[in-house]
């Protein structure tokens, strides 16, 4: 029994014959990279502690330019203001550190993939980034500061407008989420086309259907009922889903699927035919 546990635990440690990673050697690796990878989100949110209110003006400046004149952020609650510069401070780190972290991960998942593999992640991992920060970019210069812009116009002397820290934030969190969200939708398109689960013409032949889901989930996740935010979170979604049918053009294989064409298939094909043919002569003979 001894023995056979010996055995066993050997074959888990040692190396595979052809030079692969063992199972604990993967473990090992991923240790490692899991502490390179918290020590990068320490150094990060230790960066952004000492520039913390700085990128507190960068994150609040588009959204206080448009708020009625005299109108300020409140703070209507015990450690609000504490709150909010420690999810600043949390948010900046991972995104400081999140070149790094990205790095740890290829370089874990790399050496597994084959070379045709490698060719579809790298442009997937770039167009994810590209359109994580320019979703994060229109979020946050043109369709958060609207939405706050709206708001304000209901400021009056009957009713003082007077947004909170903790609620306005949320929101901007929320939507620029969302708006990360919609702009990844040129990168899944990609993906599924490489692997032929959609093509271009399937995505034209759908516009219809697209615009209607457009326009419900730009109405449900606006927070105002006018149609001007409704509009404005609505075209990037179908400017992103034209740009996808154009992207599943462009990343689409260009070699069609082969049928493999093995002997024992076209013995069956053949025999296949044969019987069909035999079949219409002895229905033609019966018949005359």
């Amino acid at each position: 029994m001894a023995l056979s546990d010996r055995r066993a635990s050997d074959d888990v440690s040692s190396p595979a014959p052809d030079g692969a990673m063992g199972f604990l050697d993967h473990l090992d690796e991923l240790r490692g990279r899991l502490i390179r990878s918290c020590i990068a989100v320490m150094v990060g949110l230790g960066i952004a502690y000492f520039f913390v209110h700085q990128i507190a003006e960068f994150v609040l400046a588009p959204t206080i330019r448009v708020m009625p004149a005299g109108t300020q952020l409140q703070l209507t609650k015990q450690g609000e203001g504490f709150a909010f510069y420690l999810d600043i401070t949390l948010i900046a780190g991972a995104l400081l550190a999140s070149p790094y972290l990205l790095f740890q991960v290829w370089r874990f998942i790399a050496p597994g993939l084959h070379a045709n593999e490698k060719r579809v992640m790298v442009p997937f991992v770039i167009m994810g980034v590209i359109g994580t920060l320019t979703g994060a970019a229109f979020s946050h210069y043109l369709l958060f500061p609207s939405v706050i812009a709206f708001f304000g116009t209901f400021n009056s002397p009957l009713m003082k407008y007077a947004p909170t820290v903790e609620n306005t934030f949320t929101q901007y969190k929320n939507m620029m989420l969302a708006m990360v969200a919609v702009f990844q939708l040129p990168t899944l398109v990609f993906f599924l086309a490489r692997f032929r689960m959609v093509t271009a013409r399937f995505l034209l032949d759908r516009i219809q259907y697209a615009i209607f889901i457009i326009v419900v989930a730009a109405a449900v996740l606006t927070p105002s009922p006018d149609p001007w935010n409704l509009f404005v979170l609505a075209t990037p979604m179908f400017v992103m889903y034209l740009l996808s049918i154009v992207v599943a053009w462009l990343a689409a294989p260009r070699g069609k699927a082969t049928i493999p064409t093995s002997p024992q298939l076209r013995l069956v094909v053949a025999a296949s035919l044969l019987d069909q043919t035999q079949r219409a002569r002895t229905s033609r003979r019966s018949s005359g």
